[in-house]
């Protein structure tokens, strides 16, 4: 891959990245809701699971995704679900209460897992590998070195994007102290969260 097509690949990456869909509002979600920390683990689940159907479409594992059809049905349902369960638990605690759970371990993980769902419970994304990367590097002669750097583009764009949202999310959360104008957005945060499951829900595979 040379250094333009590599600056071109980092560009369009941080376009898509930044535009509008579930990964973005969940990220936006529970970084309103629990903090940057669990918006930015959030967005790293979600950097884990583009790498694992990058490197299926750069290895020619397409075929592998069709065939792994239920365990992916699956991981969209448990996804969904669970985005919808924090959603709510966001809507129905205390802003005081959730600070002190958000900083166990088990819920910092679970922002993890939860944004890894969000990416593998969309098998899609391997398919729009298969078509975005020709673009920018011919699948068929590809280096070892090229894969690393296609890997690390994709990482470290699709996760700088996200964690911005979440900073963003964070910092204007932090502009607001009254109870009144913290449970608006606690309101908000929830919702977008239930929004994300749901929508990860009802989409197609």
């Amino acid at each position: 891959m040379t250094l333009m097509s590599a600056l071109a690949l980092a560009g369009a990456m941080a376009l898509l990245a930044a535009s509008p869909g579930p990964g973005v509002f969940a990220v936006t979600a529970r970084a309103l809701a629990s903090g940057f920390t669990h918006g930015a683990l959030l967005a790293f689940g979600c950097v884990l699971g583009d790498l694992v159907f990058l490197l299926m479409a750069v290895y020619g594992l397409s075929a592998l995704a069709s065939v792994m059809g239920e365990v992916f049905i699956a991981v969209k349902y448990l996804g969904g679900a669970y985005l919808i369960y924090l959603g709510v638990q966001i809507l129905r605690s205390s802003a005081h209460a959730r600070t002190l759970k958000g900083s166990s371990e088990s819920a910092l993980s679970a922002s993890f897992v939860s944004g890894f769902f969000i990416t593998l419970g969309n098998p899609k994304v391997i398919l729009f590998y298969l078509s975005f990367l020709p673009t920018f590097m011919n699948l068929q002669a590809l280096s070892g070195a090229d894969v690393v750097l296609a890997a690390t583009i994709v990482s470290v764009v699709l996760g700088t994007v996200l964690c911005a949202y979440a900073w963003m999310a964070h910092r204007a959360k932090a502009l607001f102290t009254s109870p009144k104008a913290l449970r608006r957005m606690d309101v908000g945060a929830g919702s977008a969260m239930v929004g994300a499951g749901g929508f990860l829900l009802l989409k197609p595979l």
